[in-house]
Order: structure tokens, then sequence, then C-alpha cells
């Protein structure tokens, strides 16, 4: 989070007319007039196994390649695989099945595959380039959380937690199955939903965790977000597993970089740490006026997302910053 955040500062800022959202605000994904009624919504993502099936492996990264696209409400037009393979060590039926679970869930997702490249890696490593579409005036960004909104998730948390103790061996891969249900869902019914119902900001929360994610959305809108840490919903082990050190490095990483913008009075460390674990397709933490939170939860249920929870809400203040209850 730190290093993307000291790189992008040293960069040139794009500029262009119809360039409507770049990389100012850490948003999941750019936008791009093409016509008065269009625009290109456009990201990228890959990274390496979480799961050994590797036809699973391809649906979970396909569906959180596609998320970005959503937490936008945009809709998925294109996509684009991106490969890296050992194919000296390892069989090629291997990226043939990692390719046929990515190629069902864009194809769930009503998206084409156009086709994409592969490079020689010593790691397996895969994911999809994007594109999607929206109207220019109806696009929701992480920059537009407003003081009284409350903070809806779509998804629990706790996938990073599973997928690290199954790597340790400590739970059998079946024991991922929940797990597996969440990261394979796609965020289409909740970006349906939101844009049904009407929302002021919305991200998705994957690599920075719920935590790191919130505090994007808190510096882009200006806002302190408060989050009841007993709202929100875990995956079933989570709390055990963390507690015997299933956790990824970015919650270390992430506390470390927010510092004193994160205030946890009175709440448990090891729930803080699930908080701030990194998260792999995960839901869409949205902003909204509090008199359509109820509209937005059963639209979220009749969609059947895997959670439709109200978790906090978001305060007027001089610094943005998030604060645990």
């Amino acid at each position: 989070m730190e290093l993307t955040a000291q790189v992008l500062s040293h960069l040139p800022r794009n500029t262009h007319p119809d360039l409507l959202l770049g990389a100012e605000h850490s948003d999941d994904a750019g936008v791009f007039r093409i016509s008065e009624s269009a625009a290109l919504v456009q990201t990228l993502d890959f990274f390496p196994p979480l799961v050994e099936d590797p036809f699973t492996f391809g649906q979970i990264a396909a569906a959180n390649s596609l998320s970005d696209v959503y937490a936008m409400g945009g809709v998925p037009l294109t996509a684009m695989n991106i490969v890296g393979f050992p194919d000296k060590d390892l069989p090629i039926d291997v990226l043939q099945q990692i390719l046929a679970g990515g190629y069902e869930r864009v194809q769930k997702s009503g998206a084409v595959i156009v086709g994409g490249h592969s490079v020689r890696d010593d790691e397996i490593k895969y994911g999809l380039s994007v594109t999607g579409t929206v109207h220019p005036d109806r696009f929701i960004t992480n920059a537009g959380a407003l003081p009284g909104d409350v903070l809806v998730l779509t998804k629990p948390i706790g996938s990073g937690v599973l997928t690290s103790a199954a790597k340790r061996r400590l739970i059998p891969e079946s024991d991922l199955s929940e797990a597996i249900a969440v990261m394979i869902d796609l965020n289409a019914a909740a970006a349906r939903a939101m844009m049904a119902v009407g929302v002021n900001a919305a991200t998705d929360i994957t690599g920075f965790g719920l935590i790191g994610h919130a505090y994007e959305l808190a510096a882009a809108s200006g806002v302190l977000l408060e989050l009841e840490v007993a709202a929100v919903p875990l995956l079933q082990q989570t709390l055990d597993l963390a507690a015997n050190g299933c956790l990824a490095r970015t919650y270390k990483a992430t506390q470390d970089y927010l510092g004193e913008k994160l205030a946890a009075n009175n709440v448990d460390d090891m729930l803080v740490n699930i908080l701030c674990d990194a998260q792999t397709s995960g839901g869409l933490l949205i902003s909204l006026s509090p008199d359509r939170a109820d509209m937005l939860c059963t639209a979220l249920a009749d969609g059947k997302c895997k959670s439709a929870a109200i978790i906090g809400q978001v305060r007027e203040s001089t610094e943005p910053s998030i604060s645990l209850l």
C-alpha cells in the first residue's frame, strides 16, 4: 500500500478531456469517455495461486479482476488473459484448467475473452485485463462518501486467513469450500443493486484488506469512517485460524502505513489484524444515505449476495481516518 502510493506520487498525472477518472484516488479502475452516453471502465489484476485446484484458481482470479469494474458500477464487456507459467516444470493441462476456470467466470459475467498474453515464469500467475462500460455521468468512485452515510459490506471477511491456513496444511482443502464460494462469486448482483438504489461511494475489498480499502475511501472522500467490528461478517474458522498465525503479511504493512490514522481502542488486536488482512475477490464496501440502506440490503438479499451487512458510518473529519468501535 505504501509502496504503491510512493511510486504513483512521482509519476506525471495524465490529463485528457475524456479521462474521467485516473489513478488520483487509488480507485478500482480507470474511466474514459468515448461518447456522451458511454465510457470505458478499465482495470488489470493478476496473482499467484491461492488454492491447489487450477480450475478453481482460474475462477477466483477472474472474479477478482472483474470485481474492479463492478465496484465502479460498470458492466464487463471484454477481458484479456494475463499468464505467467513454468511450462518446463508443469504439464500444460494445468494452464488449460486455469484458463478454463477464468473463461467460465467471464462467460458468467456476460463478457467475452478476446485474447491475452503469456510469459514463461518460475511461478504461476494469472488474471485478467477487463474493459467494461458505464454511463459517463453515473459511475461510482471511492471519493463520494458523505458525513451521515452508512457503510454496507456485501461479502464476509476471512479469505486470506483461510487460504493461508490451507497452504500451511492446518486445514484440508475441503475446509475452503465456504471461502471459495465467496471468492468465485461475482459482484455483479451487488453492482446492480447499488446502481438501482443510488449510492455515494464504493470500493471492492481485495489486497489491502477491509481497513486498507476503507481508508482509501476515507482519504478520497476526506472523511472519518467508523467501523463496528462486531457487525463485520466473518467466514467460519477465521478467528481460530488467525489466532494460530494464519495471516498474510499485508495486515502488518497496512497497520504500519496507517499509523495514527487507525484508531482501535478497546478492540481485540486479533480482530484488527483480521480486518487488515488481505482479501481476494472480496465484496463491495458501499457508502450511502441511511434512508436508502434498508432498500440496498433488501436488493442485495434478493440478488443472493453473500452478505448485506451494515458495518459502520461516515463522520465529518478534518483528517481522513478509520476508527474501529
